[in-house]
């Protein structure tokens, strides 16, 4: 499975490159919603990882985005300020998951093994 994480904290990208690439997973990532496009644009991920709060556009933002391509791929929404708004504004979005911040390790990996089982497990 490949993995787009999209977040402007590079600390947070970072970390889960460290986490997620350990689990053998491919994983790409980008500051911004422009870098995801981008990214989007030239390959398909079967997971998008996306920081809720960003500058110029959000990830509710980019998950309308991905939504209205049609594109089926799975989004897990995480933020460091995760109120029942945003978790609730994240999942009516459509969102898998919503993942608060700092997340352990073994957050992360349930929540990619929750939204996406079968690819985490080589299918």
């Amino acid at each position: 499975m490949s993995v787009l994480v999209v977040d402007d904290d590079p600390i947070v990208l970072a970390s889960c490159r460290r986490i997620l690439e350990a689990e053998g997973i491919a994983l790409e990532t980008a500051a911004s919603v422009a870098e995801a496009l981008e990214a989007m644009a030239r390959r398909s991920f079967g997971l998008l990882i996306v920081d809720l709060k960003m500058p110029e556009r959000d990830g509710l933002q980019l998950l309308a985005l991905v939504r209205e391509s049609g594109a089926p791929v799975p989004v897990i929404v995480m933020s460091g300020y995760p109120t029942s708004d945003a978790v609730q504004s994240s999942l009516e979005s459509g969102a898998f998951a919503f993942i608060p911040k700092p997340f352990t390790p073994e957050e992360l990996l349930a929540s990619v093994q929750f939204v996406a089982p079968q690819e985490r497990q080589g299918g």
